[in-house]
């Protein structure tokens, strides 16, 4: 086998870039040297570098593990743009389509190969797997292997059984975001033979983190937006909140456009392009949206309502001031908003009959046999799926997480896939469809045109685009694009509307679903630890950046001096203990009844008046407490 190619020249060649990042060097070249390795990269740390690199560096074939569709499609686009062979492989892809992925990695085809993890250990995978020349596994989202993580997905458990078909390939894990026991975890259940993790610190020194108490939360975003120039993300809870915030910015003068899971690829590219181009200003979007996207200019992230977990507020806040300029990540609560995360926490955990009663529609809607339907994948509508078998929605959608999580299904991370089509016919077969098949004809040399790489490899392809240039109707491009299918001249696969259901396990009778209900309520425990942490987070007076960081293990941080609390404290010159100290007074004193500041003043000693007018004066700056039209202080609920 020959020695590996340097890192850096191919860096150059294919990135452009004059340098890597830091730690990005140090993690290629622990996998060159066959080392299995733990990458924690905060988000913007360039984790895909650390394994698209090395797999250019090596002969064969480097393996991807992602549980993200858009972002593996992502990735597979934008390394074709470079000039780098890749492809993907995930739900919803019909068989003739992955097998011939999967014969072409067999064949040398690909540097990269992106696997989803459902689909990673099926039968097909496994035999095709043995044939490749695989030079690394690269497991990507890391954190989602281990149950003491945030985003646990069943199927990643299995990924160390790879090590059976490929035992002298290292595994390179990547994550963003991961406690002490969890990068511990990722080790342990991954089989490392050693454990190696490269860690990079989590300080942000250009970014200020601010919690705001705010009732009148979009008044308070449109006087952010105002006074923060540049380009935004603004976070919300639900896709209608996206359409409204968008339009409220909007009829306030600020360029904004909507983002989330449930519009169509095509609305969700050119919302996104938009946005990264500059043409918009400030995208409103639910978490769908940010995984992957490197846009380093983000002036502001706001959230209007707080994540259910530190992990997730960090990652997102994180996607601001890449470009190392300083930067804003403000959120808006209020105490309402911790009554609110705690009750959909409640509701994320339905009962075991519940779960049973969904999983036995999940049979009647699909058709299929006792038994049956191992990798099986289904067009699924919730709302219609809620509504035929009269399931409650929120309800519903909750026992299907937790079905997923139990490992019984999975289901696919985006709502719409574009139509993929690949030609493998020899020239002169095509041209004889061509002669035989005159309409037949105009679409394949659109086709042809449009897509130059389409004899090579699967190409998104726009079915509407195809009818204007062929000077066809929609439906005629699908009926023709469907006979050549069957005619075995390419391979197409139709826009799909809906999410994706796979099963990955047989089906079984509902009485005999078995889930463990201690592991059920250990998991219900945790995830009641993380929305605490995030309320504690939101509620306590302390570095906003110090406490992040003291919970991603890094204790012996500094004040960051320019948070929301760091910069209230040095108006008034006290430490946090101090302040916090004051403001209780404060509030007990208040308690009993509004006063004026003058005769609260009365409830300190002489010498501390200037310390509590300081305390004071900002408190009323942040809005947490008000001066009322009789002159009397309260603090805002």
């Amino acid at each position: 086998m020959q020695q590996p190619l340097e890192p850096l020249p191919i860096l150059q060649q294919y990135w452009g870039y004059d340098a890597f990042r830091p730690m990005q060097e140090d993690i290629i070249r622990s996998v060159l040297d066959g080392r299995d390795t733990l990458a924690l990269l905060p988000t913007g740390g360039g984790k895909s570098i650390c394994f698209q690199v090395p797999a250019l560096c090596c002969e064969g074939l480097c393996i991807v593990v992602s549980p993200l569709i858009a972002l593996m499609k992502d990735q597979v686009q934008n390394l074709q743009k470079r000039g780098i062979p890749a492809a993907a492989i995930f739900s919803g892809m019909n068989r003739r389509e992955i097998d011939i992925l999967f014969e072409n990695a067999c064949n040398g085809a690909y540097k990269l190969l992106y696997l989803s993890p459902e689909r990673l250990l099926t039968e097909l995978a496994r035999v095709r797997i043995q044939r490749m020349n695989v030079s690394l596994l690269a497991v990507d989202e890391a954190h989602c292997v281990s149950q003491w993580g945030y985003d646990f997905r069943p199927p990643y458990l299995r990924i160390p059984e790879l090590r059976e078909i490929l035992p002298d390939v290292p595994i390179l894990a990547l994550t963003a975001t991961a406690t002490a026991e969890v990068l511990e975890d990722i080790q342990e259940k991954l089989a490392f033979r050693k454990k190696h993790v490269f860690r990079q610190s989590f300080v942000r020194s250009n970014l200020s983190y601010s919690v705001l108490y705010e009732n009148k939360k979009r008044d308070k975003l449109l006087d952010i937006l105002k006074n923060v120039p540049g380009s935004g993300i603004v976070y919300v809870r639900s896709r209608g909140e996206t359409k409204e915030i968008s339009h409220f910015l909007q009829q306030n003068k600020i360029n904004a456009g909507y983002y989330h899971a449930g519009l169509s690829s095509e609305e969700r590219n050119t919302t996104q392009a938009a946005w990264i181009s500059g043409k918009t200003r400030i995208i409103v979007c639910t978490n769908a949206f940010g995984m992957g996207i490197d846009k380093p200019d983000v002036r502001i992230v706001v959230h209007l309502n707080l994540p259910d977990s530190l992990e997730a507020y960090f990652q997102e806040a994180g996607r601001a001031g890449r470009d190392g300029l300083k930067s804003y990540a403000t959120l808006l609560y209020t105490p309402a908003d911790a009554d609110s995360l705690r009750f959909h926490l409640q509701a994320a955990f339905p009962s075991i009959e519940m779960l049973a009663r969904v999983y036995q529609a999940l049979g009647s809607y699909t058709q299929l046999a006792i038994g049956a339907g191992l990798g099986e994948t289904f067009d699924f509508d919730l709302p219609f799926f809620c509504s035929t078998y009269k399931l409650e929605l929120a309800q519903t959608h909750a026992a299907l997480k937790l079905l997923e999580q139990d490992g019984w299904i999975a289901l696919s991370d985006t709502s719409t896939t574009m139509a993929r089509a690949q030609v493998t016919a020899s020239r002169e077969a095509i041209y004889d469809y061509q002669l035989r098949n005159p309409q037949a004809d105009a679409v394949i040399k659109v086709l042809l045109r449009a897509y130059p790489g389409i004899n090579s490899h699967f190409s998104d392809i726009s079915e509407s685009m195809l009818a204007q240039y062929a000077k066809l109707p929609v439906e005629n491009i699908r009926q023709v694009l469907q006979n050549a299918n069957k005619e075995e001249l390419l391979v197409y696969e139709p826009q799909k509307d809906k999410p994706q259901l796979t099963f990955t396990h047989e089906r079984v009778a509902a009485e005999n679903l078995l889930i463990d209900h201690q592991k059920l309520a250990w998991r219900k425990q945790r995830a009641v630890e993380r929305v605490e942490r995030a309320i504690h987070y939101a509620e306590t007076r302390q570095c906003r950046s110090q406490l992040l960081l003291a919970y991603f293990d890094e204790p012996e941080s500094r004040r960051c001096g320019i948070c929301d609390v760091c910069t209230g404290r040095n108006k008034s010159d006290l430490d946090t203990d101090a302040f916090e100290a004051y403001e209780r007074k404060i509030r007990e004193v208040l308690r009993k009844e509004p006063l004026p500041p003058e005769e609260l003043m009365k409830a300190f000693a002489l010498k501390r008046h200037e310390l509590v007018a300081k305390v004071l004066g900002y408190l009323l700056d942040e809005k947490k407490l008000v001066l009322r039209k009789d002159g009397t202080l309260r603090f805002v609920e």
